[in-house]
């Protein structure tokens, strides 16, 4: 019975894909990320906080 030596994995990319899929998804900016609701109540309070802060230094003091 003959031996034969295991086959090598062909393990050689190409250096430039042929066919890339093109991103089915614009990507998204600012805008999205402001119109999430857990983002604008946090800067609705931190707004919030600081107007208050603002109006105690201008009026009561």
């Amino acid at each position: 019975m003959p031996h034969h030596p295991p086959e090598m994995l062909d393990t050689s990319r190409d250096p430039v894909p042929t066919s890339t899929p093109a991103p089915t998804e614009e990507p998204r900016g600012c805008l999205f990320a402001l119109s999430q609701p857990p983002l604008m109540i946090f800067l609705a309070v931190i707004g919030g906080l600081l107007l208050m802060a603002a109006v105690h230094d201008l009026f009561l003091l």
